[in-house]
């Protein structure tokens, strides 16, 4: 008998310090409505110091263009990025190098520099690094607008916290300086070869090689194929191109180092539409890529052609653009991060800040000509895309969102599904409810600005 009380008051004082230990990491969902939130008035007021002056016109002054990019391939086999279930293993073979591509642009009052990453996301702490080195060549941070192709199978080792060992395998300092510095020197190589150039936009519908990976037939697609291109004097032609379908063509189970369709996209352009080709990644956050073929790579090659004929057929065809440059990195406030666990639970702001760490948060917007760019870090939803779109040609501008901008802060995607039991709504929604709709308005009022 008292052998009995002894192992029930032990077994009582354990579950007392579960129940401590789950009350101090697991709160209910805040579902203040987000204009009613501190957040929010921050926003606008950060959004107004912008202002809302136009881009300056310099048609007398030629832009003038030049690009670079910088190999990023490692020496070695390292750990790859993208899916967690590979746990930081290594890759064991290269199927196609992966780099830094960069545009500079400079309309003689103003320069921007667009930089697109061959990797899954532009990683934080690569873009603090960047941040520190850019005044050595001459650029602020307003003045650089990142981008990644998200591919899940390029190299990882960049990110010290558990999440990003999880999804990129073990840190490496030393990978980290090496890519800022590839950002660095791919900038400083794309001013060497400025010419005058003239600006091109041009957009294509492509619904067969994507479709909604988070509702399927349910939800909305953003099937636009975006790009702009740049002809220097000499005939020389860059292309940026951006689409929304995911570059999860390669699966968990293929390890070998590649850009994905992604980069078989960039590759086949440069045989064929341009000089020079640069995917950005799209409103990926539902999107996926429809996958045909008997394998992997040969998936990977449909894709990346697939897009490619959407592009052919309106080659020739872009519209002339002015020659207008103008860029800014506003501030992006955030309710405090707690990571889902059920539609009413969620971990507590100190555990994912213990494990996510603490990441800043932005928007940036780049106005080439008649197009705005703006950058959002994160998976962006496609299915925001449409409302904005229009929004945008009321105003007389074309847009062009893309992911990954240097921060990330998970997925954000529609509000009406919020609360389903999804791998982007619950593993990877750590901002609370309303961010579809907060997104949304955030991207109107720079459109309104610019």
């Amino acid at each position: 008998m008292k052998f009995l009380k002894i192992l029930l008051y032990i077994i009582g004082s354990l579950l007392l310090v579960l129940l401590l230990m789950v009350a101090t990491m697991v709160t209910t969902i805040d579902r203040t409505p987000y204009k009613e939130m501190a957040y929010y008035k921050q926003w606008k007021e950060n959004v107004a110091k912008i202002g809302s002056q136009s881009a300056t016109d310099t048609t007398e002054k030629a832009l003038s263009a030049g690009w670079a990019k910088v190999n990023i391939t490692p020496a070695k086999p390292g750990p790859m990025a993208g899916y967690g279930k590979r746990k930081g293993a290594h890759y064991e073979a290269v199927h196609d190098s992966i780099y830094v591509r960069t545009v500079v642009l400079d309309n003689g009052i103003t320069k921007a520099a667009i930089i697109t990453a061959d990797m899954l996301i532009v990683p934080p702490n690569v873009t603090e690094r960047v941040k520190t080195l850019l005044p050595t060549i001459g650029f602020t941070f307003d003045q650089v607008y990142f981008g990644a192709i998200h591919s899940h199978n390029s190299l990882g080792g960049w990110y010290n916290t558990i999440t990003g060992k999880l999804f990129a395998g073990a840190y490496d300092a030393a990978t980290v300086e090496n890519i800022a510095q590839a950002i660095i020197k791919s900038i400083t190589d794309a001013k060497k070869n400025l010419q005058p150039a003239t600006i091109g936009f041009g957009e294509v519908k492509d619904t067969l090689d994507i479709r909604n990976r988070l509702v399927g037939d349910e939800g909305i697609l953003d099937p636009w194929v975006r790009n702009i291109e740049f002809v220097k004097a000499d005939g020389k032609k860059a292309l940026i191109s951006s689409y929304a379908a995911h570059s999860t063509v390669l699966n968990a189970k293929t390890m070998e180092l590649s850009r994905d369709y992604a980069g078989a996209l960039v590759d086949d352009l440069e045989d064929g539409e341009a000089d020079f080709a640069v995917y950005m990644a799209g409103a990926v956050g539902s999107m996926g890529p429809i996958e045909k073929g008997t394998d992997d790579f040969d998936e990977m090659k449909n894709q990346a052609g697939g897009v490619e004929k959407a592009i052919q057929s309106i080659v020739g065809k872009f519209e002339k653009q002015p020659n207008v440059l103008r860029s800014v990195t506003v501030p992006l406030p955030l309710r405090e991060p707690t990571p889902k666990l059920t539609p009413k639970f969620a971990l507590r702001s100190w555990v994912f800040r213990w494990a996510f760490g603490d990441v800043p948060s932005y928007i940036k917007a780049l106005r080439v000509g008649n197009v705005l760019l703006v950058g959002v870090p994160c998976d962006f939803s496609g299915e925001l895309m449409p409302e904005l779109t229009a929004y945008a040609a009321k105003k007389g501008l074309h847009l062009m969102v893309t992911s990954f901008n240097g921060g990330y802060i998970g997925y954000i995607t529609n509000d009406k599904f919020f609360d389903r039991d999804l791998y982007e709504t619950t593993t990877m929604s750590w901002f609370g409810p309303y961010n579809g709709a907060y997104f949304q308005e955030a991207i109107r009022d720079l459109i309104d600005r610019f």
